[in-house]
């Protein structure tokens, strides 16, 4: 049995900064209000018409794909992480695969929210495993902007998010002390209300409900979230599933030399950080330049990180990411 390894990383935001005090003029909030409960300073949001989900993957992949120093042609399956894709359906997986000029090879789209990017890198790794597949692309991109209530009613939620995309590249590893270690996946659907987007939906409303009803006050095509209910769940969560990733490969704490959380909240990543007694050489955030941009997150930090010379080989990085869904999970990776 092989084991994956990450040999190309990329991302892509959009050019158009969004600042907090720029916020402020279109809603009833202002810079401290936002740093002080998210620790967001600026996040980024598309021009409409320059792109789409499926654009800023692409971009975030060619990347990743040069990075891997390998042909797009060696590259075996597609795996795309959103909960923002540009149609209903077909999903952006199959949109990457013509845009990028591949051979038909399968795509396959992820629905994780949050946690989406840990969540398709564990299928990649376990296709790249078993011997199936060489090369795997995984993307995790995003764009909230588009459908986000930019008014007072909506501040709770819309000053959070941002638009852009991560993408790596997994390949066969024959040494299997190196590469993705192991992966830890979970969820709890009893919480599924808590942070959601109803409509439209085949279940309660779909688009003619909408339109019939044509009420203004509808918020259910909005995204919903009951902050501090996912904040408590969120700190405990991320504990857990770095403990199980941690002691499923009989490593201790002090040898992560860095983390890359999902990028949800400042204050999460603090406490955790803290809770762990981590340095902050030990955690990467860059939620105060980018917002949350879900299941792009992680690819991004882990990206830039990579960038910056925040990782070496032979070290310990863990990815984690708690959302939607409930659902959460982590990656233990010796690079």
């Amino acid at each position: 049995m092989y084991h994956s390894k990450i040999t190309g990383l990329g991302y892509y935001v959009p050019e158009n900064i969004v600042t907090n005090d720029d916020l402020a003029k279109i809603m009833d909030t202002n810079d401290e209000w936002i740093q002080e409960r998210t620790g967001i300073q600026e996040r980024r949001h598309i021009i409409r018409g320059e792109d789409t989900t499926t654009s800023m993957g692409v971009k975030a992949a060619k990347i990743a794909i040069e990075r891997a120093k390998i042909d797009k042609e060696e590259i075996d399956f597609v795996i795309f992480a959103t909960l923002s894709p540009d149609y209903y359906f077909p999903g952006p997986g199959v949109l990457v695969q013509r845009d990028l000029g591949l051979k038909t090879v399968g795509a396959l789209d992820v629905r994780n929210q949050c946690s989406g990017f840990v969540y398709a890198i564990s299928v990649a790794d376990q296709f790249i495993k078993t011997g199936m597949y060489k090369n795997i692309l995984v993307i995790g991109s995003e764009l909230h902007s588009t459908g986000l209530d930019m008014t007072t009613r909506g501040r709770g939620v819309s000053v959070i998010f941002g638009d852009g995309a991560g993408a790596a590249i997994l390949s066969r590893e024959e040494d299997t002390t190196k590469g993705i270690l192991s992966t830890h996946l979970h969820s709890e659907g009893q919480h599924a209300e808590e942070l959601s987007l109803i409509a439209p939906g085949m279940g309660k409303r779909w688009v003619t409900d909408i339109i019939a009803d044509n009420d203004p006050n509808d918020e259910s095509y909005y995204p919903y979230m009951n902050g501090q209910f996912v904040f408590k769940n969120a700190v405990v969560r991320f504990s857990e599933v770095i403990n199980e990733g941690l002691q499923a490969n009989n490593l201790q704490v002090s040898d992560i030399n860095l983390l890359v959380p999902h990028q949800a909240n400042l204050r999460i990543s603090q406490f955790i950080q803290q809770k762990f007694r981590l340095t902050d050489d030990q955690v990467y955030n860059n939620i105060q330049k980018y917002g949350n941009t879900t299941a792009a997150s992680i690819p991004i930090a882990l990206t830039e990180a990579w960038e910056q010379g925040k990782i070496k080989e032979g070290d310990l990085v863990v990815l984690a990411a708690f959302g939607s869904g409930f659902t959460w999970g982590s990656v233990i990776i010796r690079w």
